[in-house]
């Protein structure tokens, strides 16, 4: 299974995009209306339309950086937000990104990738983040597709994966997921180990 540019270009194209709600996730405005460090260095990964980002510009953090394989949603990301900063807009493949950043934000990312690349994807979190650095988001927390994804996992893998990583601060059921969401997702926020 190759989850490419190519792959993700062409679901852009066809309208395949069924995690793509039009508006910023539920459990992660709230988590952003907390965080009180508008300076803060914040990546999110594989984000698509980057609603999440555009709400966190638009409540004046200064540092959200956006980051995803396919140019497609980041141009149409772009075009619906004009004054984002050009230079925090990149089109990468994650698992050859570098930086370094205060918080990392997980949204529809994890599920998205070949979950052969799952160990991967932690140590390279715990490689981006500073120390104390912060990786938040939502997991889903269901048995999903095997041949495409999203691919789901659980509360136990998850944390098997994690551990060696990162500390955990919550890591529980969301309780303020979206109605075709409830029940099936999982708030993670945890710190950067280090060793």
């Amino acid at each position: 299974m190759i989850l490419d540019n190519e792959f993700w270009t062409k679901r852009y194209m066809e309208g395949n995009t069924g995690w793509d709600i039009g508006y910023p996730s539920t459990p992660i405005k709230e988590f952003v209306d907390k965080w009180n460090n508008k300076q803060a260095i914040i990546l999110i990964p594989g984000a698509g339309n980057a609603y999440e980002a555009e709400y966190m510009h638009r409540k004046g953090f200064s540092n959200v950086y956006v980051l995803d394989i396919t140019e497609y949603p980041l141009k149409q990301f772009k075009q619906r937000v004009h004054d984002f900063p050009e230079s925090n807009v990149i089109h990468q493949d994650f698992f050859e990104h570098e930086g370094e950043y205060d918080l990392i934000i997980e949204q529809t990312f994890f599920c998205a990738i070949n979950p052969s690349l799952r160990k991967r994807y932690a140590i390279h979190m715990h490689e981006l983040l500073k120390p104390k650095g912060i990786l938040a988001g939502v997991l889903f927390d269901a048995p999903m597709n095997q041949d495409q994804p999203p691919f789901g996992g659980s509360m136990n893998e998850y944390r098997t994966l994690f551990e060696p990583y990162f500390q955990f601060i919550k890591f529980e059921s969301c309780s303020n997921s979206i109605q075709p969401r409830q029940g099936k997702e999982m708030w993670m926020e945890m710190v950067k180990k280090s060793f």
